[in-house]
């Protein structure tokens, strides 16, 4: 189910400009509420850092004046003595530097120190593994030094924290390291808050800036979808269609160009439509026009004919045998453009009958066998010995039929023509094919517009 919702939320995603702007758009807002909180945790920590540096340098200054002050005004002689003069002075350090943030100190013998009075040094587990041998060389150049460093606390968490270390003169005991250790997990914590609450500030945008920008996008994408919705429409017939248009802005101008285009184009397909028709009407017209003086001519060459045998002159005869036959020509003609206005029409109607295709192809053949002859074809017909019946019109069928052998024919140049016959429970299929000059792949993609050569230079002698 989850693959199934991922896939559904990719694909409206991906067909949607909407989504996908509006997915853009958070995923850059995104990025920069990103780099701004980086800049300004960034720009926050170092601020607040160099302020507390500052104010614990300045703290610890003054402990370690107080410190050095104590010491050398101690009377302290024995060993004993001044042990518990350092320990005095090292918890009264703590206790007044606590308000500052200082939360532990450390007394450090000096290495080097040639003092013969020896105390022990004042530490624990926590300034031991925070005082480094380079925090201890530093400070054994003389000035006070500080570096910074993570408190660990008892919970195990690691907190910011300033170590700040000096040299101190005790009496008798002579040269010795004081460090004191400041935490600033409270000023962390202010941090925290802070960035919380920019965090939780930027979440309401976070959340609503995507459902923002989809609706406003949605919205100012309503008059696209309608137009790509009525371009359909349009690009399956149904010109009628037309866009509502709002306002005066691009997608107005949008909707109002796809009207006017819509509205061009059903002017001139109307236009196309009363042309064709026309065109329909004048063949007609012309076809049954012609009829008459056909009858004419016909009937006074059959005359003619009918009395040949009186006419002496050779090439008068010959011209009368050219005459009849391209009389019956011109009539084949007639009628079959009478035919094609039909078709065009409408008005044509099958005459639906069983028939024998292979009867049918055979009696074609036998019609033009003489064009066979002539034009020097051997035709081999493949065909099955039984009958193969189909429902329909002959006369129209042997048209057919007649159209592509004589095409045949003409194109064979001589070479073999093979027609093939089959047929099963519910189809039948003829196939006529001759070997001769075939046709280019240009000329294959136009041979059934109508009145189309592939060769207008070629001499047509059948059909």
């Amino acid at each position: 189910w989850r693959l199934l919702s991922s896939s559904h939320l990719a694909h409206r995603v991906r067909h949607s400009l909407s989504a996908r702007l509006a997915l853009a758009i958070t995923l850059a807002a995104l990025a920069i509420l990103l780099i701004f909180g980086v800049i300004v945790a960034s720009q926050l920590r170092s601020s607040m850092f160099d302020t507390r540096k500052d104010a614990i340098l300045a703290d610890a200054s003054l402990r370690f004046s107080s410190a050095q002050s104590a010491f050398s005004s101690s009377t302290a002689t024995s060993p004993d003595q001044v042990q518990e003069s350092a320990r005095s002075a090292l918890a009264s350090i703590k206790a007044s530097a606590a308000g500052a943030g200082a939360t532990n100190v450390a007394l450090l013998r000096s290495d080097g120190s040639a003092a013969s009075l020896r105390i022990n040094q004042i530490e624990d587990e926590q300034m031991r593994a925070l005082v480094s041998p380079q925090m201890r060389a530093a400070v054994a150049g003389g000035d006070a030094q500080w570096q910074s460093v993570a408190i660990r606390s008892a919970s195990g968490k690691q907190d910011p924290g300033i170590l700040v270390g000096t040299q101190v003169q005790l009496p008798r005991a002579g040269t010795h390291e004081l460090y004191i250790l400041y935490s600033l997990s409270a000023d962390q914590a202010q941090v925290d808050v802070v960035l919380r609450v920019l965090a939780f500030s930027a979440l309401p945008i976070v959340v609503a800036l995507p459902i923002g920008v989809f609706a406003l996008l949605h919205r100012l994408l309503l008059p696209v979808r309608l137009t790509a919705q009525a371009a359909t429409k349009a690009s399956e017939g149904d010109l009628d269609v037309r866009v509502e248009v709002r306002g005066d802005d691009e997608m107005a101008g949008l909707g109002r160009a796809f009207n006017a285009m819509t509205s061009s184009l059903q002017d001139t397909i109307a236009r196309y439509d009363e042309l064709a028709k026309l065109q329909q009407r004048f063949v007609s017209d012309v076809s049954h026009e012609l009829r008459t003086p056909l009858a004419s001519i016909r009937l006074a060459s059959e005359q003619i004919w009918e009395a040949r045998d009186e006419i002496e002159d050779p090439f008068a005869a010959r011209s009368l045998e050219i005459l009849m036959r391209e009389i019956d020509r011109f009539e084949s003609m007639l009628t079959d453009l009478l035919e094609i206005s039909r078709i065009d029409s409408g008005r044509v109607q099958l005459r639906a009958e069983d028939a024998d295709i292979v009867a049918l192809t055979l009696g074609v053949l036998d019609l033009v066998s003489v064009h066979i002859e002539a034009k020097g074809s051997q035709v081999e017909l493949d065909a099955p010995p039984a009958p193969v019946v189909a429902e329909v019109d002959s006369t129209r069928i042997e048209r057919i039929l007649r159209n592509l052998i004589v095409n045949a024919i003409e194109h064979a140049d001589g070479s073999r023509i093979d027609i093939t016959i089959s047929g099963s429970d519910d189809a039948v299929a003829v196939r006529v094919r001759d070997h001769g000059i075939g046709m280019s792949p240009d000329v294959v993609k136009q041979v059934f517009d109508r009145f189309y050569r592939a060769d207008p230079s070629r001499k047509r002698t059948l059909g």
